[in-house]
């Protein structure tokens, strides 16, 4: 069983780079049946930006290889933000307060890239994922902070890099973003690579590595979560961490298992789109311009 032409087919994260694959992995992408993308920015360099004209620079590089992508057919939303590591990396050279500086600088360019609906949310927001010093990672949760007020403020989703996390973990986010005033149910764990049970993430949101045991876990979940590649399109890592065509692949797999298998697909590329961003992906009829 194929996939119906009505079901738009998304990886919830990934990455490309003009060095890289870059449209070739999204040819790739909609060979094997993928319609959506949701583009998260990095570092297309050496350097790590430390300045706010440096991290614009890099958000457009970001929208510059998402319209090429548009070109093949493929929808790409563009999520931007500072990595929370750029923090950890830029604090011993320009110190921790600059650093801070430049952080939160770049968080309000991001937001204002919502507001002009260049993006769509914000991420790669969050905390580093192993252990930093005290001071920094006391740095690093105010920023995180600012953050989750910027979405709130511009009305998006953020999109969390963390370590990964048990129920205890949700929680804690879940608990951040009440302080703040931020909606737990736009608050999405990127690279989620275990189920917790739904009522142990705190309304928090899981976006699935779309590994086949964690796909398969998934499909018991009543969401709203996702499925994602995080792939880095990075020329020394090819493949990493998960080959752009995965998620297409997926569908496919699913979808051969019956029309009540197929029906779990609506979860991640429909409703939870839907309930988490407030659209739902259109898919192109074919020959439509």
């Amino acid at each position: 069983m194929g996939l119906p032409e009505d079901l738009p087919v998304v990886d919830h994260h990934c990455h490309l780079s003009a060095t890289g694959e870059g449209v070739e992995a999204v040819q790739r992408f909609r060979s094997a049946g993928g319609t959506h993308l949701f583009l998260a920015t990095q570092q297309y360099g050496p350097k790590t930006p430390a300045s706010i004209e440096e991290y614009a620079e890099q958000f457009e590089r970001t929208e510059a290889i998402a319209r090429r992508a548009g070109e093949l057919g493929v929808t790409v939303y563009c999520v931007v933000a500072p990595y929370p590591i750029d923090l950890v990396t830029i604090a011993p050279s320009v110190g921790i307060a600059e650093a801070v500086r430049i952080q939160e600088a770049a968080l309000d360019l991001a937001g204002k890239w919502v507001r002009e609906q260049r993006a769509v949310a914000l991420g790669e927001v969050g905390r580093a994922h192993f252990p930093v010093p005290a001071e920094l990672r006391e740095a690093g949760e105010a920023v995180f902070v600012h953050a989750l007020e910027v979405a709130r403020d511009v009305g998006c989703p953020a999109v969390v890099h963390s370590e990964d996390l048990d129920a205890a973990g949700f929680q804690g986010l879940a608990e951040l973003a009440a302080r703040v005033g931020f909606p737990v149910t736009r608050l999405v764990k990127h690279y989620a690579r275990h189920r917790v049970a739904p009522a142990e993430r705190a309304g928090v949101v899981p976006s699935f590595l779309a590994s086949r045991d964690v796909v398969r876990e998934s499909l018991e979940d009543p969401g709203p979560w996702f499925w994602e590649t995080d792939f880095l399109d990075d020329p020394k890592r090819p493949g990493a961490v998960l080959d752009l065509a995965t998620v297409p692949r997926r569908a496919l797999q699913v979808a051969s298992r019956g029309p009540e298998a197929l029906d779990r697909l609506r979860i991640p590329f429909e409703s939870s789109v839907r309930a988490v961003y407030g659209f739902t992906p259109a898919v192109r009829t074919p020959g439509a311009r």
